[in-house]
C-alpha cells in the first residue's frame, strides 16, 4: 500500500509517476506524522510574520487543514502547499507525455495552463472557493469574477517529458480596479530558473458581463494573503513584461482565419479560457519560424471576451524594424513577411485576433523567438 505522508519529496514525485501506470487501489491509507510541539518563552519566540500577527487562524488554514488530517483527498496527494510565511505556495509538477510539443519539450499551453492550476491551487489553499477562479465570499456574494486582462511569460529553458518543475506564485494589489498575479518557475533537480510571468486581472460582474472596480470588503479580503512589500518577478527596469503592444494594422502578412472555439475551450466562467488565445496566436505564425526558433516570450493583452459563438481570424506580422537592426526574409505558408531578427537571431511578431463578423478587437499579442538549440 502506497503510504505518501511517510515518504520524501523525491519519493512522492517517483510514487506519483508510478501510479499513473496503475490501476486504482481500493482504498488510501495515509499515516499523520505526530506534530512536534515546542514551547517558547517570550524572549526566545521567533520574529511573526504581519500576516501571523494579525490573522493567525485564518492565515494558516491550509497548512492546519493538512495537519489536521481534514484535508481533502487531492490536498494530501498535491506536491504544493503555502510557504513558511504564507504569502506565496509553491507546488511541483512532472511534465506528462501528452503535454510535449513537436520539440520533444513542454508546449507554451502547457506552461500557461500549469501557471493557470497554481494560482487555482493557491487561492485554494487559503479557503477560496472551488467553483471559481480565486473567489472571495464577498465576490460570490455579489457574482463577481476574475478574468484576465494581461499576461506575460518569459521561457528561458523548456521542461522535458518526466521533468519536475517547480512553481511559485503569489498574488498582489494593482491599483484600484485589479490585482497581479506573478510566478517563478524552476528546474526542481537543479534549482535552476527556466521562467517567469506575470498577469494582471481585473473583476467582472458575471450576470452583467461588464468591469467592475475593487471594492474595500474584497480587497481586504485577499490581501491578507499578499506580501506586504512589492514583489515583482520581473524587478528589473524597463522589462518586456511593460512594453505596451502596438495595434496591428491591416497590413497584416500572415493570417489564420475562421477560428471557432470548441466546447471544450470554454472555463467554468463561461467564456473561453485564456490559454486558447495563446494556441490561436500562435496559429497564423509562418511555418519557418515553427520549424527554426522556439518560442522565448509572449505577451497577451485581452480587450474583449470571447463567447462560443464567436468566429475569430488570427493576424500575423512582423514588429516594425527599429534602428539598425537585421531584417530577414521569410515566405510564409500564408504570405511573405520581414521579421526583425536581433544579434543572437530572435525575431519579434505583433499579433491580433478578432471577430470575423465586424472586426472588433478581442486580443492584442507579442512574440519574442530564439534559434532552437541543438539537439
Amino acid at each position: 500500500m502506497l503510504k505518501l505522508s511517510s515518504c520524501n519529496v523525491t519519493g512522492q514525485i517517483q510514487a506519483l509517476a508510478q501510479c499513473r501506470f496503475l490501476a486504482p487501489p481500493a482504498a488510501f491509507s495515509f499515516r499523520r506524522r505526530t506534530p512536534l510541539v515546542v514551547s517558547c518563552s517570550p524572549s526566545s519566540r521567533p520574529n511573526l510574520s504581519p500576516l501571523q500577527e494579525v490573522l493567525p487562524g485564518q492565515q494558516q488554514a491550509g497548512m492546519e487543514l493538512v495537519e489536521s488530517g481534514s484535508a481533502s483527498l487531492a490536498d494530501r496527494l498535491r506536491l504544493g502547499s503555502l510557504t513558511e510565511d504564507g504569502l506565496s505556495y509553491k507546488e511541483k509538477f512532472i511534465v506528462r507525455c501528452y503535454e510535449v510539443g513537436i520539440n520533444k519539450t513542454a508546449t507554451v499551453e502547457t506552461i500557461a495552463n500549469l501557471l493557470q492550476e497554481v494560482g487555482c491551487n493557491h487561492a485554494q489553499s487559503v479557503g477560496y472557493s472551488t467553483d471559481g477562479f480565486a473567489t472571495t465570499p464577498t465576490m460570490r456574494k455579489l457574482h463577481l469574477i476574475w478574468v484576465t486582462a494581461r499576461m506575460h511569460i518569459e521561457i528561458y529553458k523548456y521542461p522535458a517529458w518526466s521533468d519536475v518543475i517547480e512553481i511559485e506564485t503569489w498574488c498582489q494589489s494593482e491599483g484600484r480596479i485589479g490585482t497581479r498575479r506573478d510566478w517563478i518557475l524552476k528546474d526542481f533537480a537543479t534549482g535552476e530558473v527556466i521562467g517567469r510571468a506575470t498577469s494582471k486581472w481585473v473583476m467582472m460582474n458575471q450576470d452583467t458581463r461588464r468591469l467592475q472596480k475593487v471594492s474595500d470588503d474584497v480587497r481586504e479580503e485577499y490581501l491578507v494573503f499578499c506580501p506586504r512589500e512589492l514583489r515583482l518577478a520581473f524587478p528589473e527596469e524597463n522589462n518586456n513584461s511593460l512594453k505596451k503592444i502596438a495595434k496591428l494594422d491591416d497590413s497584416f502578412q500572415c493570417s489564420r482565419l475562421g477560428l471557432m472555439p470548441r466546447r471544450a475551450d470554454l472555463d467554468m466562467n463561461q467564456h473561453v479560457n485564456n490559454v486558447t488565445y495563446i494556441g490561436w496566436v500562435l496559429e497564423s505564425m509562418p511555418q519557418e519560424i515553427i520549424d527554426t526558433h522556439e518560442l522565448q516570450t509572449i505577451t497577451l493583452d485581452y480587450r474583449r471576451e470571447c463567447q462560443q459563438d464567436d468566429v475569430v481570424d488570427s493576424l500575423t506580422s512582423p514588429e516594425p524594424v527599429e534602428g539598425t537592426e537585421k531584417v530577414s526574409a521569410i515566405h510564409g505558408t500564408n504570405g511573405s513577411a520581414a521579421a526583425r531578427e536581433d544579434k543572437q537571431g530572435c525575431r519579434q511578431f505583433l499579433h491580433l485576433l478578432r471577430l470575423s463578423s465586424d472586426g472588433q478587437e478581442i486580443n492584442r499579442g507579442r512574440t519574442e523567438w530564439r534559434k532552437k538549440p541543438a539537439r
